[in-house]
């Protein structure tokens, strides 16, 4: 468990503002980078953020020391946002990065997994394993800067754990649990991270109205929680239903415990497009939805809100695709 004085906070910000000297050349590029792997959001030009916690005061604490060791100048304030800039949008620059990083790992996982493809050589599955490695070790690093769980992490997770299991050797892939092995599934607790987004807005969707009518939502941290029993888990990690190898929640959801609903497999195609960003469907509809998503989002960043929302447009959208026959 985080220490309750090192979570991050809405209303608590460390801002580190800086000016350098122009020599030497090499401080800006290692103050940037120092920031970086900090996972510090740029709110204007020399000024940095990080979630108000002990270990970010530490961390701005020893890059103040090294920028003034080179010459410059800095300081450390603590901020609560009053006017213009919201945390909302602060929370967005943190998620923006780290969903960039997030985008980058599942790119490389894909084409590690496009070279594995059919039957490789050994040569070839023991080149990966290292890049695998690498891949998780990098995983780890953005994971540990995520400080407000970014919609992204669910895919790479997924991606990489199906790498995993394509290059264990001696050891049958272990199938997904069926979903009668989680016992009935109708008036359960459905728990996701917060700060829901079209996958897991979708997902919370389809149990809804299709899995459990009688469903209780539970919105927690991306990390460090513990379920109680007979709670359900959708889109984290560890999650009964997330990601699986490159599908995301919704698709692997209506698979397992969902109906055989041509307008739900398109709405699936929508939401995998939307999540994943890799295009693999490429529907006309993907942007309306993700427009809609990005809308409601932006509106309202609260979580049961954003289902009630999320649910009048997809239950339009499914009756659209049921017209249509797709």
């Amino acid at each position: 468990m985080t220490p309750a004085d090192d979570r991050p906070t809405a209303e608590r910000w460390l801002l580190l503002i800086h000016q350098l000297p122009a020599q030497p050349a090499y401080l800006r590029v290692k103050v940037w980078r120092r920031l970086q792997a900090l996972g510090a959001a740029a709110i204007k030009n020399a000024v940095y953020a990080l979630p108000g916690s002990e270990r970010a005061r530490e961390d701005f604490g020893w890059l103040l020391r090294e920028i003034a060791s080179g010459g410059g100048e800095a300081f450390v304030c603590e901020a609560r946002l009053v006017d213009g800039l919201t945390d909302r949008e602060v929370r967005a620059l943190f998620d923006r990065a780290r969903d960039a990083d997030y985008e980058d790992l599942a790119r490389q996982a894909r084409d590690l997994a496009a070279g594995l493809e059919g039957n490789p050589p050994a040569e070839r599955r023991a080149e990966a394993r290292p890049q695998l490695a690498r891949l998780k070790a990098r995983l780890a690093q953005v994971a540990a800067i995520d400080f407000f769980g970014a919609p992204g992490s669910q895919a790479v997770e997924g991606l990489l754990a199906a790498l995993e299991d394509r290059l264990r050797e001696d050891e049958p892939t272990a199938p997904a649990a069926p979903a009668d092995d989680l016992g009935p599934l109708e008036g359960r607790t459905w728990v996701t991270r917060r700060g829901v987004h079209v996958d897991r807005i979708a997902s919370a969707w389809l149990i809804r109205r299709f899995v459990d009518l009688e469903a209780r939502f539970k919105f927690v941290p991306a990390k460090g929680y513990a379920p109680e029993p007979g709670e359900l888990r959708f889109d984290m990690f560890g999650g009964e239903f997330t990601h699986e190898g490159d599908r995301c929640t919704f698709e692997v959801l209506l698979a397992r415990a969902g109906p055989d609903d041509p307008a739900l497999r398109a709405i699936a195609e929508l939401v995998h497009d939307l999540d994943l960003k890799d295009g693999r469907f490429g529907r006309p509809e993907t942007a309306g939805l993700g427009a809609l998503i990005e809308g409601l989002c932006t509106a309202t960043g609260d979580d049961p809100e954003r289902l009630a929302r999320g649910a009048a447009v997809l239950d339009d959208l499914r009756a659209y695709f049921a017209r249509r026959r797709p």
